[in-house]
């Protein structure tokens, strides 16, 4: 009776197992890619990378900004110099009111940026004569260039829109990674409850064999050792189902931690039903080529590269800052006067440094920009080839997994049903015990081996599918969907 209880007690999980909710393969991976922990650092990496990109595209457009001082009033002596070119200390009792408005425009064919401004300023004075003077700007042109032999926005215009692009396809491929972790922890929990089960089942073998061996040996017709040989594995199975009750505890919660699911009692469906489609090498490189991340850094990192020495080039030659300005003004002491005959103001600056000697240093800049250039240029080249060689051998090694799985899925049919008649021969005493823990052991590896070959089959399509970016069951490219920035 007790060990009827133990039995039913050690069995629980199973029978909550039959009792909780089903969950498919396919299932887990939609809900991994929606409510992951994964997902969400994700997510949040791909809004990063957008509105940076948003940011560098808005830097573009005109720049519009208001500026104002209201007011600024200072009562203090202050040191000026006067007509006759002498310092001398006044007492200054004055506010200023002043307000800007300006509007500001890259120029990303020279590289300058373009300025139109507008200003007005008032100053009133306090004391024993009191007056007020206006000042206005109603139109300012301002261009102003650091170099002319390096354009920072060109290069930009390059690389900035490959680095988004590189973000929508890393985006693209940690979603593949997360069918990745999710095909692991389905698997890992599937393991258990195989596990458990085996050994639930095996226990219950077992308690039965036990008590036809004490019948055998009350009469004689097995010996002691045979029976103390049942006995032990009796103990042994009870620590079975224990370890393996914990083991499923803890792969059910890791997979519904995971997938944020509100009970740990989940019921796996085994995946065996396998969508015929082939995978042609060809097809997986240049998928691979037109899709994967690597290809835009690539590009990227070279661009990068290039630019660096640009930048290196164009500082090393000779310095020109252009600086110009062109507009109008007025002063007046009263504010309807701001308005009329205005004057012209213009101005402009041009800078130059000329590099004579400088013991070698430019020329060491761009031998260092060069290699760093060479280095890069060889980098990719070798990525390249790992890139496309782990295709290569992963489709090599792809091609034989349906060949594995059929074999698997055969051992344990045979392994299944030579147990059954082992464990019937032992029963009419036609074999020893040790002919039927060998069969029982051969059918729990079998079973657990089954499911690894499963697990490997969807583990390498679903790599697969993260080398190449390519739905190979659809015949379709995997595309970014249901990006929400707002």
């Amino acid at each position: 009776m007790k060990k009827c209880i133990l039995l039913i007690f050690l069995s629980a999980p199973l029978l909550i197992l039959g009792q909780s909710k089903k969950l498919k393969l396919s299932e887990a991976i939609k809900m991994a890619k929606k409510n992951s922990p994964e997902y969400k650092a994700v997510l949040n990496l791909s809004q990063g990378s957008y509105w940076r990109y948003r940011t560098y595209v808005a830097e573009f457009l005109p720049q519009f900004r208001l500026t104002a001082t209201l007011p600024n009033y200072s009562n203090s002596i202050t040191r000026i110099t006067n007509d006759e070119g002498q310092d001398i200390f006044v007492n200054q009792n004055q506010s200023r009111i002043d307000g800007q408005l300006s509007v500001d425009q890259r120029v990303p064919f020279t590289g300058g940026i373009l300025s139109i401004n507008s200003e007005i300023q008032r100053i009133d004075r306090y004391g024993d004569v009191e007056s007020s003077n206006y000042s206005l700007t109603p139109l300012s042109l301002n261009y102003y260039q650091n170099s002319l032999f390096f354009n920072p926005y060109k290069w930009d215009k390059k690389i900035e829109p490959l680095k988004y692009e590189e973000s929508k396809r890393e985006y693209i491929e940690r979603m593949e990674e997360i069918s990745l972790s999710s095909c692991r922890l389905y698997f890992g929990l599937l393991t258990a409850q195989m596990r458990l089960k085996n050994a639930v089942n095996n226990l219950s073998t077992q308690d039965t064999l036990l008590q036809i061996a004490k019948g055998r040996f009350e009469i004689g017709k097995i010996a002691e050792n045979e029976l103390l040989q049942m006995e032990l594995g009796h103990l042994n199975s009870q620590n079975q189902v224990t370890t393996n009750t914990i083991l499923l505890k803890k792969t059910s919660q890791d997979l519904a931690r995971y997938l944020e699911l509100p009970t740990e009692d989940i019921q796996l469906e085994i995946p065996e039903k396998l969508v015929e489609f082939e995978v042609n090498l060809e097809t997986a490189l240049e998928e691979a080529a037109t899709n994967r991340k690597s290809v835009i850094e690539f590009r990227r990192r070279r661009l990068e590269a290039e630019k660096n020495l640009a930048q290196i080039k164009g500082s090393n030659r000779l310095e020109i800052n252009v600086s110009a300005n062109f507009g109008l003004n007025k002063r007046a002491e009263d504010y309807d006067s701001l308005f009329q005959d205005y004057d012209r103001q213009q101005n402009v600056s041009v800078r130059l440094g000329i590099p004579i000697f400088d013991w070698g240093v430019s020329k060491s800049k761009r031998k260092m920009g060069e290699a760093d250039l060479g280095l890069v240029e060889t980098n990719i080249e070798q990525e390249q080839q790992a890139f496309e060689q782990e295709i290569f051998l992963h489709i090599l090694n792809w091609s034989s997994k349906r060949d594995f799985l059929a074999t698997s899925e055969k051992a344990k049919e045979i392994a299944v049903k030579r147990y059954e008649i082992t464990k019937e021969r032992y029963i009419l005493g036609k074999i020893t015990i040790t002919d039927l823990n060998l069969a029982q052991q051969e059918k729990d590896k079998a079973e657990i081996e089954y499911l690894n070959s499963l697990e490997d089959f969807w583990i390498d399509y679903y790599t697969l599918r993260k080398l190449t970016l390519y739905d190979f069951i659809n015949d379709e490219k995997i595309e970014a969907e249901n990006l929400i920035f707002d």
